[in-house]
């Protein structure tokens, strides 16, 4: 089911102040499609972690999904991900991977989130990286994943056909409860492909928009 956004409470933060280093969440994806399940895991993480902001960053490139199954294009799927956060206080969309170019890497996207920061003369960001409990076990086939695991907080969300979280050797790491919305991109597109409903997946204004791109073999 969609989250109730008018009921979320809205982060408190002082984030004009430059000597205090920004609280910033990461979820990357392909997203393709966002569905609820991505924004109850977004506002869970916004609200535990008590961010300034929750950056979903869609990915350009995702090397790691690309030789299983074709991809709908970068534009295409930044679209449906800002329709989807709109006036969801706290979330943003980011779409720093796509204008980078090349095969999306979560180190790259810190660093760059750090060279910001220094650039706007504050101090490194505390970057949480959300990943879904099931996610995990694939954490050591990631770009410089050494390094990257000395620059953030591990944020592991709970789901409910993921498997029960653990926390992954070596990695400062906290858990958060998705908030139990079961549903994957997967099984939104075959829905979609099939023409059958997809009302509770999807927020309304993501299945406007689909329609509108003509995606996933749904008519205009």
């Amino acid at each position: 089911m969609t989250p109730n956004v008018s009921s979320m409470r809205q982060p408190t933060s002082d984030q004009a102040d430059p000597t205090r280093p920004e609280r910033i969440g990461l979820l990357g994806g392909t997203f393709d499609p966002p569905h609820a399940g991505h924004l109850a895991a977004a506002v869970a993480c916004r609200d535990a972690l008590s961010l300034d902001r929750l950056l979903l960053v869609v990915a350009n490139h995702p090397w790691q999904k690309a030789p299983t199954r074709r991809i709908s294009p970068a534009a295409d799927r930044l679209a449906l991900v800002e329709a989807a956060v709109d006036a969801i206080p706290g979330l943003e969309v980011s779409r720093m991977e796509i204008d980078r170019g090349g095969p999306s890497y979560t180190i790259e996207t810190v660093e760059a989130l750090r060279r910001q920061a220094a650039a706007d003369g504050r101090p490194p960001p505390d970057v949480f990286l959300v990943v879904g409990a099931d996610l995990v076990e694939s954490l050591p086939t990631w770009q410089r994943v050494d390094q990257l695991r000395q620059l953030v907080t591990l944020v592991v969300v709970s789901r409910p056909r993921s498997p029960t979280p653990v926390e992954p050797a070596g990695w400062r790491a906290v858990h958060v409860d998705g908030g139990g919305v079961d549903v994957s991109s997967s099984d939104v597109r075959a829905l979609l492909a099939d023409h059958r409903t997809v009302t509770g997946l999807l927020p309304e204004p993501v299945i406007r928009c689909i329609r509108r791109r003509g995606m996933y073999a749904v008519s205009r």
